[in-house]
This record gives C-alpha cells, sequence and structure tokens, in this order.
C-alpha cells in the first residue's frame, strides 16, 4: 500500500437498470481494499457520445484510496464485470462503466491506463458532475467547450443513492 491519494471516478450506464447498477457500484468501491469514497455527484441523463444507444446515467465519485492507479483500475474493472460489462466494440451500450479520471497528480499513459482520462475535456456527462464535486477541476471554458451537450441532473446523491426505482 502506498500513501492516500484522491483519486475521481466517473460512473455510466445505460443498460439494464442503470440507476441501481451504479448505485451498487458506489456502494462495491467503499468496500474496495483500502479505499473510501469520499463524494459523490449527482444522478445525470446524458445522450451518447460517439456512440448509439439509449440516453445514459452518469455520476462522478471521489475516492480516497491507498491502492496503486493500476490495482484501483483492475478492481474497477472486476466491479464491471460482476456487473455484467461486456466490450464488443468501443463505446458499446454498457451495464456499467467505470473510469479512472484523475488519480492524485499522477499521469499514466500506458496502452492499460491514460490518467488524466484522455477524453474527459470533451465530455459534459464527466465535466457537470465533477465541477459540482471539484470547481477548482473544471474550468468555465471547459464547461463552454461542451455546452452543446445534451445533459440533464435528474436526482441529486441523497435521492438516487438512497431511493430506490430507476429512471
Amino acid at each position: 500500500m502506498s500513501q492516500p491519494v484522491e483519486a475521481w471516478i466517473g460512473l455510466g450506464a445505460n443498460l439494464g437498470d442503470a440507476r441501481a447498477a451504479l448505485r451498487s457500484a458506489v456502494q462495491a468501491m467503499d468496500g474496495l481494499q483500502a479505499t473510501r469514497v469520499l463524494q459523490v455527484s449527482s444522478l445525470y441523463r446524458s445522450a451518447p457520445v460517439d456512440a448509439g444507444g439509449p440516453d445514459y446515467l452518469n455520476a462522478v465519485v471521489q475516492l480516497r484510496t491507498e491502492l496503486p492507479a493500476l490495482e484501483l483500475l483492475r478492481g474497477l474493472q472486476e466491479l464491471e464485470h460482476g456487473a455484467g460489462r461486456e466490450r464488443p466494440y468501443r463505446n458499446a451500450p454498457r451495464t456499467l462503466d467505470l473510469d479512472i479520471l484523475l488519480y492524485g497528480d499522477e499521469r499514466h499513459d500506458t496502452p492499460e491506463l491514460c490518467v488524466p482520462h484522455p477524453r474527459m475535456l470533451q465530455r459534459a456527462f464527466v465535466l457537470r458532475p465533477l465541477a459540482e464535486l471539484a470547481p477548482g477541476l473544471v474550468t468555465t471554458g471547459q464547461l463552454e467547450a461542451v455546452a452543446q451537450q445534451r445533459i440533464e441532473a435528474v436526482a441529486s446523491a441523497a435521492q438516487w443513492l438512497h431511493a430506490p426505482g430507476s429512471s
């Protein structure tokens, strides 16, 4: 284990009971070894970007973890697999998608992990919930650059994490 690091995770789903899948993922992330959920954003509905299929539900979670970045990635991938995630092609609809957006100040650029996430600045479904939790991490210009993408807040963190039902 290493020193605790704050990591920001993007969550998304657009197949099955997406709200329940995201809720379960947040609970499971809090159960990862040496990892705790610190904050969870509101739940957002967004149009797929560079993909087809139904609208996504998205959120961002702030974690504190002692796991190295690659171990955290592997833990998140296990959660995706447990939720039935398949990867038939790039940007395919999914039951659960968990992306490491930021991992402290670290940078990784390998075939397995790119951090900061290489497309996060192109996606309103990442920037809006991230700005909600950490306004200092997202600039007004970055939000304006994705303002044309369809996205709407559908539930506060307290509502979607603790109330049953899907959206």
